[in-house]
């Protein structure tokens, strides 16, 4: 969590929305305060920390949601490595369309919350994750997202004990990105 911003870097989500995610699945969360820009050296040192309790108290697996980048894999595996812990990428592999679809199918409520300008037009910004959203993708784009094109912020799911309500609101542009606001209803 970005300790500018208050929010998840990368996507942008604000901290009290990742708390309400996790509460809804009923997941213990480990936040790891980084800062803005974060030198590679202090994310490792950081990330090393946060993990050292985890395994003291016996956890020494690491789930990552990685699908096909080789070198962001082998980065995982060397970090856990070094923390001795065991990195395991479930996903590994799978076409991402038909996952996309699993997901979907599946009842997973997102949108997104963040997209490249380079590679999406902005008006693709805060729409729902869906089948229209795969349909409509430009050529070369993943369908999860996998290279960056865009991330999603999820509301509900299997997993979640109850959806989220969340709404969108005002728009950012950074660094090519562009980024929407999505709070909890009623904040």
């Amino acid at each position: 969590v970005s300790e500018t911003h208050d929010r998840v870097a990368i996507h942008g989500v604000r901290r009290e929305v990742l708390r309400a995610q996790a509460e809804a699945v009923g997941l213990p969360l480990v936040e790891v305060p980084l800062p803005s820009p974060c030198p590679n050296e202090i994310y490792e040192a950081r990330m090393a920390a946060a993990l050292a309790p985890l395994l003291a108290d016996g956890i020494a697996d690491v789930v990552f949601g990685d699908l096909h980048l080789a070198d962001i894999r082998a980065y995982r595996e060397a970090q856990c490595d070094r923390a001795g812990m065991r990195a395991h990428f479930p996903l590994w592999g799978r076409e991402t369309g038909a996952l996309a679809r699993e997901m979907i199918a599946a009842g997973t409520v997102a949108h997104v919350a963040t997209l490249d300008l380079a590679r999406l037009p902005a008006d693709r910004l805060a729409a729902r994750y869906d089948e229209s959203f795969l349909r409509h993708l430009p050529p070369g784009i993943d369908p999860c997202g996998e290279s960056g094109e865009f991330h999603t912020i999820v509301s509900d799911g299997p997993a979640f004990a109850r959806p989220l309500r969340l709404v969108s609101g005002e728009t950012v542009e950074r660094d090519g990105f562009a980024y929407v606001d999505f709070a909890l209803a009623g904040d």
